[in-house]
Formats: structure tokens, sequence, C-alpha cells
């Protein structure tokens, strides 16, 4: 897939996410022209996805096409800017698909700031007929970086356990799929218990615990080959392993004798280094994004709170001291808050603090929230809900940093445990 820039513009239009709830900005986004029926069936395509990917994130409100009033035939034409105010629109997205002689796709768009009258930005893609859905989280992410100043987070993907069968005797698979719920694919055949999936940094890897015949093993699958390695066979339990941010170690709880504790394994020595030593339970832990530092879940002082050490087991101190139980902190990759599972008076919550304790707050509560993953940008988290019943099961959700924004991140099954890709390289 190569990409090129088409005519890049300045214009004042913008959103501000640094202050808490945002209107969602309205912006029409029109169906990309096409002069076949195929090219013009891919460029509807193509506007519906960045039309739901922007919705989804909370930030945009797309207009309704019935209230679009110019009918636009060439891109390359500046729109008639008085018929989209008409309609409120303050920004405006145009595009096209076309078919090349050597059978490759070629999709252009154009972002236009309607009052200002002036092109934002520009792109142009050439890739495979297939990929078509790509190049659309490719230019949403483009449309969210020019309002918004932030990295956008649409062409990630979102591994998984998928859940099928009886409440008491579930079949669990890893599953692969989109960020928008789209192009699912299991990685593993459900033979085996599958828990707790993770990314390397270059979202080609995941490192995720299995079981057979009851041990637990440590696995690192390539995604696209489907090659998986066994990087630990471990005596007792082990928890939670994460790659650390440069990829070269795995970090995870083992529990030998009655407590568990934090190690890492360089997965080039296979050497294993002990970072916590006491008697309580370690486990769950989470590496900085500059790697220097780790966030985990301990019950040394009595209650599961969490704590933060330096990268070699220094300096461990407790940073949660809110009412409850917290669990599962896992750093954001901007660098500025943890999130956390708290359990307190029967209440699931989901909630984020800085690093160093301060700034606790709520994002969501509800029956059994767990697992919180963190978009790339550091602005959406996912995690999974458990529903009530002899029928109920998990399901995948997304909240913003905000907590104004939340959504069903829709799988063909029960599912649990995301975890958020990296941007696809």
């Amino acid at each position: 897939m190569t990409m090129a820039f088409v005519m890049p513009a300045r214009a004042a239009l913008q959103i501000d996410i640094t202050e808490g709830h945002v209107d969602p900005l309205p912006i029409a986004i029109v169906d990309f022209l096409g002069a076949a029926d195929q090219e013009s069936s891919v460029g509807a395509d193509i506007a519906g996805v960045v039309t739901n990917n922007l919705e989804r994130s909370g930030l945009f409100r797309p207009l309704p096409k019935a209230a679009f009033i110019e009918k636009l035939s060439d891109i390359n034409v500046q729109p008639r800017f008085g018929d989209w105010r008409i309609i409120n629109a303050q920004a405006l997205v145009t595009g096209q698909a076309r078919m090349e002689s050597d059978g490759r796709l070629r999709v252009e768009f154009r972002l236009w700031d309607v009052y200002a009258e002036q092109q934002l930005t520009g792109l142009q893609f050439f890739t495979t007929p297939d990929n078509w859905r790509r190049i659309a989280h490719l230019i949403s992410d483009a449309i969210y970086k020019r309002l918004t100043g932030e990295d956008g987070y649409f062409d990630t993907r979102v591994v998984y356990v998928s859940e099928t069968g009886p409440k008491n005797n579930r079949v669990k698979r890893l599953t692969i799929m989109d960020q928008d719920g789209h192009n699912p694919r299991m990685l593993t055949n459900g033979r085996e218990l599958v828990l707790t999936p993770r990314f390397s940094p270059n979202s080609q890897e995941i490192t995720y615990l299995a079981y057979r015949n009851n041990a637990p093993r440590v696995y690192v699958l390539d995604i696209e080959t489907g090659q998986q390695e066994v990087v630990g066979e471990f005596p007792g339990m082990t928890f939670a392993p994460r790659f650390s941010p440069d990829g070269q170690k795995i970090i995870m709880s083992l529990q030998r004798g009655g407590n568990a504790d934090i190690y890492t394994m360089d997965l080039r020595s296979r050497q294993v280094t002990r970072l916590t030593n006491t008697a309580a339970i370690d486990t769950s832990p989470s590496y900085s994004p500059d790697g220097r530092q780790i966030a985990f879940e301990s019950d040394r002082g009595g209650s599961q709170q969490i704590y933060v050490m330096n990268a070699d087991g220094s300096n461990q101190r407790r940073i949660s001291f809110g009412q409850g139980s917290y669990a599962t902190p896992v750093w954001s990759p901007r660098g500025d808050l943890i999130s956390f599972t708290k359990i307190s008076s029967g209440r699931f919550v989901i909630g984020v603090m800085r690093p160093d304790g301060t700034g606790d707050r709520v994002l969501t509560e509800g029956y059994h929230n767990e697992g919180p993953t963190w978009a790339p940008n550091g602005r959406v988290l996912m995690f999974f809900r458990e529903t009530r019943g002899a029928q109920g099961g998990p399901s995948l959700w997304s909240v913003d940093v905000t907590g104004h924004n939340e959504r069903p991140a829709p799988t063909p099954t029960f599912a649990s445990d995301p975890a958020w890709s990296p941007r696809i390289q």
C-alpha cells in the first residue's frame, strides 16, 4: 500500500479535547465518488466506515445525507461552502475511489473547513481492492488527528477471548478483530483454556497464557503466520504475561509456594529475574511506556491495592488509597494515567488515576466490569462487562477518559479480556 499527500492546507478549525465534556463537531461525510458501479459501491462503503468511526469516538456528529444540498461531482472543485453552512456543517469530507489499469484501488479524500473555506488536509492511497476497509480507518485517523491534534486509533486491532457454549462449560478461543468489530478471526482452536492475551509493541505478536493438561504455559503467537512458541513452563500458577515496551522481555506473576511475585523473562536468553519478594500476592504487572516503571497489584497491606516500582524492582510504593480493592492496573500509552478495576460496596468500577495516585476518578461502573485496555492514543479504554443470569455472559465495551462516551463493542460471541493493539505498522 502506498500513500501520498494531496494539497494540504491549514485553517482554524480544531476540536479542543483537553477539557471534560466535548460537544460533538458537526461534520458532513459525502459518499466517495466513483465512475463505475464497483467504484461507487466501494466509495460509499469507505464513507460509511469513516462515518461510523468518527461518530463512535464521541467527538463528531456526522450529519444525515438526506440533509445535503450540494451534489458533488468532482472532488478537485471547491465545494459550495454556503450550501454546507446552511445545514450547520463545520467540516466536510469528500473523496473518490478509482480502479487503476494495474488492478490497484486508488482512494483519495479531502477534508474542508466549511467556515474558513479552506482545505485542511488530503491524502491519496493505492492498495489492493480488498484492503478498502483499512483505507477507511487510515482516513478516519487522518481526520481525527487534523481536527483534534491527537493521533487516531482507528487503524488498530483488538485481541480478546471469545467464549461459546454453556456457562458451566465455556470454550475459549483467542480471537482478533478490527477495533470496530469487523473481520473477526480465530487464532486458537479452543482445545486449551486461554487467558490474558497481550500485544507486542510491533502489534504482530501476542503473548498469552494457556493451560494444557492443567499446566500453565506462556506462549508467543505470530498473528500472521500462526506460528506459536512456548516461552516458559512454570511450576505452580502463572498470571498475566505482558511484553515490555521494547518487546525484549515478558513480565508476569509466578506463584511459588504460597505467594505470587513479579518476574521478568528475557526472550533471547530465557533468563528469569525476580522483582518482588514478599509473602503477599503480587500480580498484574504493567510497564510504563518508557519502560522505567512498573505498576502492579498487591495485597501486602491487607487488601488489593496498586503499587508502583522501578523496572529493577526497587522503590516499591503504594499509590491507591481510595475505598475498596484496586486491581489490574494498566499504564496509559501516553504515560499520564493508570487505569484500574475497583470493587467497593458491591460496585465494579473502571477508573483512572495519575501515576502518583492523585486524580483517582471513576469512568464507569456496573455489574462485574473488568480488564481495562488502552487505545494507543491513550484517550479511550476497552473493558469487558458480565451480564447476570443463566444466559448471561461477558461483552466488550469502550469508554473515553472523560467517562462521557460509553459504547458496546460488537462481537459475534461472548467476549472477555480484550487487549488493544498499537497502531498497525
